[in-house]
């Protein structure tokens, strides 16, 4: 149970990944990230390294986003600090997630049996 617990902010960075598509209108990406952390009851080796994988695309999204909002409002002449104080909190909950699996607990429920 604990070991299942130690996996929240990975399904919380997909379901905060799946809402970022979700307003963007890409209902695709939004089902594929909602659907996601169902991933995470297969116990089988490659589910970490996919996992990781998915989170470091979910963070290059994250940098991408902040750099385009942050151009667009700087060209407006808008304030854009707390925007990418915001995305920059996102951007780090989601590459934070990527260490659970560093875990033994979490290690060895996806170790080999």
């Amino acid at each position: 149970m604990i070991t299942v617990l130690r996996l929240v902010p990975v399904v919380l960075s997909c379901l905060l990944m799946a809402a970022h598509f979700l307003r963007s209108g890409l209902l695709v990406l939004t089902a594929a990230f909602a659907l996601l952390p169902l991933l995470l009851a297969v116990r089988r080796p490659w589910v970490p390294p996919v996992m990781q994988a998915v989170l470091l695309v979910a963070g290059a999204e994250w940098v991408r986003t902040t750099v385009v909002l942050a151009r667009g409002r700087m060209a407006a002449g808008e304030p854009w600090t707390r925007m990418g104080l915001i995305l920059g909190s996102a951007l780090a909950v989601t590459l934070g997630s990527m260490l659970v699996f560093r875990h033994s607990a979490v290690r060895g429920r996806y170790a080999r049996s």
